[in-house]
């Protein structure tokens, strides 16, 4: 609780003042010599005991003094503050455009090949978010989208976890990953909507070409970011032979990456190169910074006034006070 005018309670001074008053008069009457009657003696009378009436007169001062007190606290306007927030969320649309084709699945990693890799982090970069939606376009020969713009982000982590080389035909589709994603967030009324590219190969197929996909994404207001996945010297890539089992070949991958950065200064993003498990964190983690939701907090504050508690309980007693005076309490001139 807290009061609007709060100087009013400066009036509180009356009430000491007020019962300095009425002791002072009460001790003048008594010190004033009883009056002699010549013919009566009321010595008597003064002698007998005082009844409940007259012990509860000072009731009627107790009254007077609620009655004001009350009043000022009254005039001192207290209210009742409640506070409550309202969070306002800017969302991002973001799409995952995940390359599958079977030079992903080359170990070079840190044990482990680049589709698990890819698919670790990504998992990661996903815990990171929060009310944005986000979709998933898997690509290798032609794109596919695997998942929608979604808040839901465990089924989500989920189909990513069964994404796997060899589900589509294989190739790198570039330009045709760029427009199903662009197709997907074209008529997305996010503020802000960005394509996320992960491959580590060159546009050998699909019907589109990257710049023409990356111009149709543009005129959409949508923002790719680029990412190149291996080393630059080639990895192993395993094979099963029916004779001695799994076998790795040495091939090297080549990796367009004038396209990609072409790519991404077209629709104002940015490329990024990735060779090893921890560089590839370190770029989702800077993506993750560059594109935050944007949220407002709007506070607003209501009041409830309380005087109408001080006022009633104020009138009941100054009727109470009024009552008394004028039957029980009642003294004879």
């Amino acid at each position: 609780m807290q009061f609007k005018t709060p100087l009013f309670f400066a009036l509180l001074i009356v009430l000491p003042l007020l019962g300095g008053y009425w002791w002072w008069i009460r001790r003048g009457q008594r010190a004033i010599a009883p009056v002699r009657m010549n013919f009566s003696d009321i010595g008597a009378m003064q002698q007998l005991p005082k009844t409940a009436a007259v012990k509860a007169l000072p009731l009627l001062k107790v009254l007077r003094l609620s009655v004001i007190a009350l009043l000022i606290c009254a005039l001192a306007q207290p209210q009742l503050s409640q506070s409550r927030e309202q969070q306002f969320y800017e969302g991002i649309d973001i799409l995952l455009v995940l390359d599958i084709s079977e030079s992903m699945r080359a170990e070079d990693f840190q044990g482990t090949n680049r589709i698990q890799t890819a698919k670790t982090v990504i998992a990661d970069f996903l815990e990171n978010r929060k009310n944005d939606r986000i979709g998933l376009v898997v690509f290798s020969g032609e794109s596919f989208t695997l998942c929608p713009l979604t808040l839901d982000y465990p089924v989500l982590t989920a189909l990513l976890r069964e994404v796997n080389i060899g589900q589509l035909t294989d190739g790198t589709a570039i330009g045709d990953a760029i427009a199903t994603a662009t197709q997907r967030l074209r008529a997305s009324e996010a503020k802000s909507k960005i394509v996320i590219l992960l491959t580590d190969g060159e546009n050998n197929a699909g019907t589109i070409e990257p710049n023409a996909a990356a111009a149709m994404a543009a005129s959409f207001g949508i923002k790719v970011y680029t990412i190149g996945m291996g080393k630059e010297d080639g990895a192993l890539i395993p094979y099963e032979d029916t004779t001695f089992g799994k076998r790795y070949r040495e091939v090297l991958t080549y990796l367009d990456e004038d396209t990609l950065k072409q790519i991404a200064r077209m629709t104002r993003g940015r490329y990024f190169r990735a060779t090893d498990t921890q560089s590839l964190t370190n770029v989702y983690a800077e993506i993750d910074r560059f594109e935050k939701t944007k949220f407002e907090v709007v506070t607003s504050v209501d009041y409830k006034e309380l005087a109408p508690y001080f006022l009633m309980p104020a009138v009941m007693l100054l009727g109470l006070e009024i009552l008394l005076s004028n039957t029980v309490l009642r003294k004879i001139p």
